[in-house]
């Protein structure tokens, strides 16, 4: 079961990502994302608050994501992240290239400076 909630703050999209990736629901999570991005976007924020599990398909969606949003010179930044989730991601290298904060408010705030 996984969830995405959109918001969007001027150039600015907010996902807030409920449930699980993984391989069972991956391509709907990056249909999901893809079909709320905009070329105008200078930035997502993928607020995983309540995200209870990602599987390492979940961490290459998250890779092309990223990959697609610097294609259009646009960030892709992360935010709230559980202890579990925090460990895939540094086990797995993925908090040396993506921008980890610990709470929406911080992810915006950097993308002021």
């Amino acid at each position: 079961m996984m969830n995405v909630k959109t918001e969007r703050m001027g150039d600015v999209l907010s996902a807030d990502v409920e449930g699980r990736i993984d391989g069972s629901n991956v391509v709907q999570f990056e249909e999901a994302v893809r079909a709320v991005i905009e070329n105008s976007d200078r930035a997502v924020i993928m607020n995983f608050e309540k995200l209870v599990y990602i599987s390492s398909a979940g961490l290459r969606a998250i890779l092309l994501t990223a990959k697609s949003l610097q294609k259009q010179d646009a960030k892709l930044l992360l935010c709230s992240l559980s202890d579990r989730i925090r460990e895939v991601f540094e086990i797995s290298g993925f908090d040396k290239i993506l921008p980890i904060h610990a709470t929406k408010d911080d992810a915006l705030a950097s993308l002021e400076s």
